[in-house]
């Protein structure tokens, strides 16, 4: 079961990279970090409070208490974010953002952030890892899900065999990707193509491996129920071997995304059940 997300904690930047033209590591420290219990999941995830500009907010930071008692507008903006990796010892965590100009909440800020900045996020939550008795794996996503990637990659067994399919904008936005696994990845540049038409296409061009396998699809809602009716319909895959999670969706923003996420989720499995 998934590991739920708790209450709100207090850190601040400490370090930020550019790690291509669209992604940016935003590396969070601070004493506040004690409270953090993470490690167990390879997607572990936070939910980033970000204030709107000029808003200021009593102490000690209580979610609960700003809503009871601070207008709507005044409320902190909420948005979700993998845990690329945690560094318990520091204590540090990296949280790497997508940046297109000044589209969104969260890009924006990442773009803008300075060391010292002071970050407030819930969690962690998430319920994926590897599992090491998977006959092999199959992992495929857009730029959103590359730090949940690298983290399932870096989380694989020695050995473990790893088919995974990353969809980005183009060329400039790769990674490199370290894994002790037994990979074969495939960068996909979509251009002008719509999200996740060509990492769709990749999927189904497959040739299914022996054995079972553990799989992980993250990424833009529209080809991740494709490939959820891939993996459950067509290859008859149940639950207990897949992760699989939209986690943004074309033309809305999270606050609508994830409000009518559950809707979007009961019609997906209706559906497949009738096929």
């Amino acid at each position: 079961m998934p590991k739920p997300v708790r209450a709100a904690k207090a850190g601040v930047v400490t370090r930020i990279e550019q790690l291509t033209p669209h992604m940016v590591r935003i590396v969070v420290g601070g004493p506040g970090l004690a409270e953090v219990q993470a490690g167990e999941f390879t997607d572990h995830y936070v939910k980033v409070l970000f204030p709107p500009p000029g808003t200021e907010y009593p102490e000690p930071f209580d979610v609960a208490a700003i809503r009871e008692s601070m207008p709507r507008e005044s409320w902190p903006v909420v948005r979700t974010y993998t845990v690329r990796k945690w560094l318990p010892d520091v204590p540090e965590l990296w949280l790497d953002f997508v940046v297109h100009g000044d589209e969104g909440i969260a890009g924006p800020w990442a773009k803008a952030a300075r060391v010292g900045d002071p970050v407030r996020f819930m969690g962690p939550g998430g319920g994926y890892a590897p599992d090491p008795a998977a006959g092999w794996h199959l992992i495929a996503g857009d730029e959103s899900a590359i730090p949940a990637i690298a983290a399932a990659l870096e989380g694989m067994p020695a050995g473990a065999r790893v088919h995974a399919f990353v969809e980005v904008s183009g060329p400039d936005e790769e990674q490199k990707l370290e894994t002790a696994a037994d990979l074969e990845l495939t960068w996909l540049h979509r251009g002008a193509s719509p999200v996740g038409e060509q990492l769709v296409a990749a999927v189904r061009g497959l040739v299914w491996p022996d054995g079972d396998v553990q799989a992980f699809v993250h990424g833009e809602a529209n080809f991740v129920k494709e490939l959820r009716k891939l993996l459950r319909v067509e290859k008859g895959l149940p639950m207990s071997q897949l992760s699989v999670s939209g986690y943004w969706r074309r033309g809305m923003n999270e606050d609508g995304w994830q409000s009518s996420k559950p809707e979007w989720n009961k019609q997906i499995e209706a559906e497949q059940e009738k096929s």
